[in-house]
């Protein structure tokens, strides 16, 4: 999965990038798919304490990108956290975005990285803009971690078995 950790990668056209990874003992290739970027960056946008994200998946409705992560900010100032944070975590990663819009007071920021689009949204500019009607026909997308399941409690010993 894509993590801090992982290593640089390697565009490898519009649906599907490929980070070399070395083993202790072989070299390989791993998958990650733009789902998976997308998830990330809605992830990312999530710890700089984004509101309302939505992953929206646009590959049966475009051939332009795979997926739209929305999500709103509170200020300017927030906005701008989330993008950087985003492009930052993406650099790492070896991909740069195609194209920026909005920085500096704009109240919609876009990051276009292919893949998938970052739209950050200061809420009554996405409210006006209603991007998710405008694309109501594009399946949402799960993006939040899953809680582990807990495990079963095993009952103590209580030293009569034998």
């Amino acid at each position: 999965m894509l993590d801090a950790d992982s290593p640089d990668l390697i565009s490898a056209g519009a649906y599907v990038t490929i980070p070399v990874v070395e083993g202790p003992s072989r070299r390989f290739i791993a998958i990650v798919t733009s789902r998976i970027l997308a998830v990330g960056c809605a992830r990312i946008a999530d710890d700089k304490k984004a509101s309302d994200i939505v992953v929206l998946d646009l590959r049966k409705l475009n051939g332009i990108t795979d997926y739209f992560v929305i999500c709103s900010a509170l200020n300017d100032r927030q906005s701008r956290a989330i993008a950087e944070e985003v492009a930052l975590e993406m650099k790492r990663k070896g991909l740069r975005a195609y194209g920026v819009e909005g920085h500096r007071g704009a109240p919609w920021i876009l990051e276009d990285f292919g893949d998938f689009v970052l739209h950050v949204f200061r809420e009554n500019h996405r409210k006006f803009y209603d991007l998710e009607s405008l694309w109501a026909d594009a399946p949402r997308i799960d993006w939040q971690k899953k809680a582990a399941k807990p495990k079963k409690a095993v009952a103590p010993a209580t030293g009569t078995e034998g």
